[in-house]
């Protein structure tokens, strides 16, 4: 079934939508496991990891932890794939080092990218919300097989920024910062409970289902679904 609609803007999910999940397990976690002890020990000055130590420490609830208990607690999240918001701001500065120096390059599946170039081209904008932090958006987004795809991005959300993404709030928040009405909006994720908060801010929302992805069984409740983006047509009224 092919899925049409009439709106101002696309929001993508990441993981499980426009990419595959796996790639973010089995790549990027690990590379992030093995530079934060470097990072909480020779950057401890720098603002951003400053500020998300504190945030560790706060959720924690241990005003004093040092470098070790702080990086002790970020494995044990990563473990969990927890999103909480300092692990993706740290996670996110060492990714995008990575992706800087090349030794990474992200992924996204076939018919993604063909998809964007069109849906930006027929005068939609783009954005991006996603559990990871807007600076590992920016690194994923530039350093991919296909280019740097960030000239056809209007703006980028995580969960520091917007708020939780099972949060009817946070999509209220992204359309008023986007200056979009809630209606012309169209958000595209693999997680039910992040198209049910969507839906109740007053968005269309499109469950996308790939197999492999770790909500596939689970499916997308009773939202639209489709199995790639070449199913969904979107297009911008000009009445």
């Amino acid at each position: 079934m092919t899925y049409h609609y009439d709106v101002d803007a696309v929001v993508l999910d990441i993981e499980g939508t426009t990419s595959a999940t796996g790639f973010v397990v089995d790549v990027l976690y690990p590379y992030s496991r093995s530079r934060f002890g470097a990072l909480l020990s020779e950057r401890s000055g720098d603002p951003d990891v400053a500020r998300a130590v504190a945030q560790v420490r706060e959720l924690t609830g241990d005003p004093e932890a040092d470098a070790t208990a702080v990086e002790k607690t970020l494995n044990a999240w990563l473990d969990e794939d927890r999103k909480a918001t300092p692990l993706k701001t740290l996670q996110g500065i060492i990714w995008a080092e990575g992706f800087a120096r090349g030794d990474l390059v992200s992924h996204f599946y076939d018919d993604v990218v063909p998809a964007l170039h069109a849906w930006h081209a027929a005068g939609l904008r783009l954005y991006v919300y996603s559990s990871g932090s807007v600076a590992a958006q920016r690194a994923w987004f530039s350093a991919t097989p296909q280019g740097d795809l960030l000239p056809l991005l209007s703006g980028l959300y995580d969960t520091e920024n917007a708020g939780p993404k099972q949060e009817a709030e946070s999509y209220r928040r992204i359309a008023e910062s986007a200056g979009i009405a809630r209606d012309r909006l169209l958000f595209l994720s693999d997680r039910p409970g992040e198209l049910d908060a969507a839906r109740a801010a007053g968005w269309h929302a499109v469950g996308i289902r790939r197999p492999g992805e770790p909500y596939y069984e689970q499916g997308v409740g009773d939202h639209a679904q489709a199995g790639t983006f070449d199913e969904i047509t979107v297009s911008r009224s000009t009445t």
